[in-house]
């Protein structure tokens, strides 16, 4: 088969998987969709550092997050945390243990702006992204609270939510570690 056969066969394949073809290389591709604007961008550069970093303005209780998890979280994960058709959420505060495996927040998470992250990302299911940051620090300082790692009456901001030690904090063991020899 000639050199050239090679060539059209090679892009007779590589177009359909999305690979790079001459034309497209050349200018001559369909210039589908258009840059994001800054704003678009905004919406979805909502990174959360464990030391706070990213951490909107804001407050939120447990008292006042109590309504709210009834109201937004309560029919997949339960009345009080333990699990319904997604995870239990609330646990004593001690880490899991080869008997005890339990992921709970209490006993699992390391970092408390994890479960704000998490929260404000991709709860509720149906509509990831859609609560407030009040919302969102209400739900957390419920579920800390509940999970006795802070007081019902304590505030959770973006100044306070990074100091609180989560149980789990010097135990949790990272996948991303390399093993010293």
């Amino acid at each position: 088969m000639s050199t050239l056969r090679q060539f059209a066969l090679v892009l007779g394949i590589a177009a359909p998987f999305g690979m790079a073809t001459a034309a497209e290389h050349s200018g001559n591709s369909p210039q589908l969709g258009r840059p994001m604007t800054a704003s678009e961008v905004a919406k979805w550069d909502r990174t959360i550092f464990p030391d706070g970093r990213g951490l909107p303005s804001g407050s939120g209780t447990a008292k006042d997050g109590r309504a709210l998890y009834l109201e937004k979280c309560a029919s997949c994960h339960g009345d009080h945390g333990e699990g319904a058709t997604a995870e239990d959420l609330i646990g004593g505060p001690k880490p899991p243990t080869a008997d005890d495996p339990n992921k709970a927040i209490g006993s699992y998470w390391p970092f408390a702006t994890t479960i704000f992250d998490f929260i404000s990302r991709s709860m509720p299911p149906a509509a990831p992204g859609s609560l407030s940051a009040d919302q969102t620090y209400e739900l957390t300082a419920y579920l800390l609270a509940a999970n006795r790692v802070v007081g019902e009456s304590d505030p959770m901001t973006a100044e306070t939510l990074p100091k609180v030690k989560m149980p789990n904090r010097d135990g949790f063991i990272w996948i991303d570690v390399k093993k010293k020899k």
